[in-house]
């Protein structure tokens, strides 16, 4: 028999989408259950667990529980005090800080999102996640998002109507990890799934009523598979047409094993200016959609693609084309200065100061058109 669990607190994973930043984190597993992908270090050396539903439970109650406190305080006059806050923290809540900043900062958020962490949450029981849902949406009916990350090869053994009961419990947006349609990408960087399940997993999601954001990873196919990573992923996307499709660059992190690949010269690495044709490549490519694309990651090189399908889709390309007609030597300074922070978009090359900076760099560090794509990397490293 099993040895239950004991309660150890209020838990956190280590990671949420940008687009979940004001959501509260509720940890409904622990790690990742697949683990195996080349370019992904988050949780290696991990063990993935399932948290017993009793223990989110008492999460979700902790949480109610001091915005209860919150919101007595705020109802004073004048709203209560800093001082009246740091009492409650230190009188009732001191042995579990955690708990007591991600309330405090849910309510000041507004209190319309949460995000159930960690990186594939469907991988639990359907009777499981729809007890947690339907408790969530009784401690929090002002909810008007519940959201999570999920592997497609899960969502695809989920039958039909387990997803339409877990939709109506309140799951109304799901993160799925596309990364790549090409089944040579996906078998290459041992993603555990192939083309054919991200699409059926996509439909599926769509199906049920949930909003789906897929992402795809520019730069994952490498020199060798760039058009494929580009026009198979934009085939699975036009037959799935996801709510919103995010644009995630790749960053080869030292110690991991698509390093080792780049460093054996099994993978060779694009720089900035192949990323922004193979990006270019895949809206091309992407027709009969209306979904709308989101470039809400800094590692990024252009975060001004961004609009919606059909309508926006010449929008869209503009800036890549744009970047892609310059002169080397434009385009040297521009990812000199966007990978360094001086630039945010291409028309802030036209700001005298930021040009100096970037120009600066480039005197300072050496670099030319030979080097400027190692220079980038490290910049990038900065964020992972």
């Amino acid at each position: 028999m099993k040895k239950s669990e004991n309660y150890q607190g209020f838990e956190l994973g280590p990671i949420r989408p940008p687009s979940e930043a004001s959501s509260l984190l509720l940890r409904i597993t622990r790690n990742c259950p697949w683990n195996k992908c080349k370019f992904c270090g988050l949780y290696k050396g991990a063990k993935f667990s399932i948290r017993p539903v009793d223990h989110v439970i008492k999460d979700i109650d902790m949480i109610k529980q001091i915005i209860d406190e919150i919101l007595k305080i705020k109802e004073q006059p004048g709203g209560g005090t800093t001082q009246d806050l740091v009492s409650l923290h230190r009188g009732r809540f001191e042995s579990d800080p955690m708990v007591f900043h991600s309330a405090l900062n849910w309510v000041h958020s507004g209190m319309q999102s949460i995000f159930l962490q960690d990186a594939n949450t469907m991988v639990i029981k359907p009777d499981r996640l729809v007890e947690i849902l339907e408790h969530i949406q009784k401690c929090f009916p002002q909810v008007e998002r519940i959201t999570t990350y999920a592997r497609s090869h899960s969502i695809a053994r989920i039958s039909d109507e387990n997803m339409t009961r877990i939709a109506n419990a309140g799951l109304n947006r799901i993160h799925i990890g596309m990364e790549s349609a090409s089944d040579e990408v996906l078998d290459f960087i041992k993603k555990g799934v192939k083309k054919e399940k991200h699409i059926i997993a996509g439909q599926k999601v769509k199906q049920a009523g949930i909003e789906l954001s897929e992402y795809f990873m520019p730069g994952l196919g490498g020199e060798k598979y760039s058009e494929a990573n580009a026009l198979e992923t934009a085939d699975a996307m036009n037959q799935i047409n996801p709510n919103f499709i995010r644009l995630r660059t790749l960053a080869v992190v030292e110690g991991l094993p698509l390093f080792e690949d780049y460093q054996s010269g099994a993978f060779t690495k694009i720089g900035d200016v192949q990323m922004a044709e193979e990006i270019l490549l895949f809206l091309e490519n992407l027709t009969g959609i209306s979904s709308t694309l989101k470039s809400d990651h800094i590692l990024n090189l252009l975060q001004e693609v961004e609009g919606r399908f059909p309508d926006d889709k010449e929008k869209m390309k503009a800036p890549l084309q744009k970047f892609l007609d310059m002169e080397s030597r434009e385009q040297l300074v521009f990812i000199v200065g966007r990978r360094t922070g001086n630039f945010s978009k291409l028309e802030d090359m036209n700001h005298p100061q930021l040009l100096k900076n970037a120009e600066k760099l480039i005197e300072t560090h050496q670099i030319t058109s030979d080097n400027v794509d190692n220079f980038a990397t490290k910049m990038m490293m900065r964020f992972i």
